[in-house]
């Protein structure tokens, strides 16, 4: 087999330091008030890889792009904090604990969980409500692989709860989340 040989800084492209990397844009825009954003995402999502070809907020701004449709996140939560009941339609999410402990709920009420420990693995499939929070001490980070299906702002449905929830912080968040973002629909029929 013929290889390719890559010079430093072509590879240098393929490298993605984590005190270099920054939140995802609408982390950084601060659109929504803190308490809105916090039911939607983990605190600060820090994209690694992103997609060739895809319209995810994780490719805008990942140092990395491309890597056999796989997209790479470390999610930062402070205690106590991660997003609320969620589902992606076609893509697995698989989650690594970086630093700290998580508990991760699953099931369309957030019915069952399991608390996981640093280098501890989950991997949810598509179309499985899921959770998750920081149950430690300290900040925690999560390192978040997304595959499969098509990575879009359309393969995420959030549960009728969160729409409530938000409804109660910011009734015009959450009209713009719905129109242009998210559905809330997940574990409804």
């Amino acid at each position: 087999m013929r290889t390719v040989n890559f010079s430093e800084q072509e590879m240098a492209s393929r490298v993605a330091r984590f005190g270099s990397l920054e939140p995802i844009t609408i982390q950084r825009e601060k659109k929504f008030s803190q308490e809105v954003m916090d039911l939607l995402y983990a605190r600060k999502l820090y994209p690694v890889v992103g997609l060739e070809d895809g319209d995810t907020p994780i490719s805008d701004s990942a140092p990395i792009i491309g890597a056999g449709g796989m997209t790479i996140t470390y999610a930062a939560c402070p205690p106590g904090q991660g997003p609320g009941l969620h589902t992606h339609h076609e893509t697995y999410e698989t989650f690594t604990v970086m630093r700290g402990q998580f508990q991760f709920f699953w099931g369309d009420k957030g019915e069952n969980s399991i608390i996981l420990e640093e280098l501890d693995v989950i991997s949810m499939p598509p179309r499985v409500s899921r959770a998750f929070k920081n149950v430690g001490d300290l900040e925690g980070i999560l390192q978040v692989i997304i595959t499969g299906g098509k990575h879009d702002k359309n393969d995420i449905d959030l549960a009728p709860e969160i729409a409530e929830q938000i409804e109660q912080l910011d009734p015009d968040a959450r009209r713009e989340i719905e129109e242009k973002m998210f559905t809330f629909t997940a574990g409804s029929n």
